[in-house]
């Protein structure tokens, strides 16, 4: 019998009514980096879209493990500020339905990898707070701005004792960075467990209380882009590995469950 393959929900975003040719009404997109580094560690994937109905338990149902990927902005009034001028592309349909998503995840125990935007809904789906846009805060270092097509490489501490440091083996990871908004306040529940030299959050994990007693759960997110390097960088591909890994535990787990 073949190794149990997991099969790894990514949720794609909006693509505007221009941005593929011939596609007069717009669609759904995922960068190919972030399927190619999943399907490369070993698992199948299938795209979620913004504007799917039902119980996100449900929707999550036949899926091993989830990936949220990067984008756009999140709506400021879903953390208690006012929109400023270097909003964006929000999309408030996809940011109802990754919280969502995050929330059945947390519930069923999914193994959670979130890139980029992906943690910072992370943080805001637990009441978290973001710094609208970073270039504005001169201590800090040079992280890359989306619409400005920069970016940056620079380094982040894994904080010992986290999912981070044991996942990538290493304390400090080189990793590739663009992102004008980032971690403030750190959301209830959560752990901030990787920081750049600024000190900046640029990871966070999941966290459970000693009285939980729903059992583990892998929920990682991370502020740089991993799928960036990890095709020649082994310490970013083992975040991929280590989802998928996790995800095939789980799903090995269901399936010897099923009588079918």
């Amino acid at each position: 019998m073949s190794p149990y393959r997991p099969l790894v929900a990514v949720v794609a975003y909006h693509l505007a009514d221009d941005r593929v040719a011939r596609w007069p009404h717009g669609g759904y997109g995922v960068p190919a980096p972030y399927l190619d580094r999943v399907r490369a560690a070993g698992a199948r994937t299938a795209i979620l879209a913004p504007g799917e109905t039902g119980d996100a338990h449900e929707l999550l149902d036949p899926f091993d493990g989830l990936l949220l990927v990067g984008g756009g902005d999140i709506d400021p009034t879903r953390y208690g500020q006012t929109p400023q001028e270097h909003l964006y592309a929000v999309e408030p349909d996809r940011d109802d339905f990754e919280i969502a998503l995050l929330r059945a995840a947390d519930a069923l125990r999914l193994p959670t990898l979130c890139i980029c935007r992906g943690m910072q809904i992370m943080n805001v789906a637990w009441g978290g707070t973001l710094h609208q846009h970073l270039p504005d805060m001169p201590e800090l270092l040079p992280h890359g701005v989306p619409l400005a097509n920069t970016e940056s490489l620079h380094e982040v501490r894994a904080e010992p004792g986290s999912r981070l440091l044991a996942t990538a083996g290493v304390r400090t990871l080189s990793c590739s960075s663009h992102h004008h908004q980032g971690v403030d306040r750190v959301g209830e529940g959560l752990a901030a467990t990787g920081r750049s030299d600024d000190g900046l959050v640029e990871a966070i994990e999941r966290t459970l209380s000693e009285n939980d007693g729903r059992g583990d759960i892998w929920m990682l997110g991370v502020q740089w882009h991993p799928e960036d390097t990890a095709e020649h960088d082994p310490v970013q591909q083992a975040l991929f590995a280590e989802l998928v890994n996790r995800s095939g535990r789980r799903g090995s787990a269901t399936d010897a469950r099923d009588p079918s």
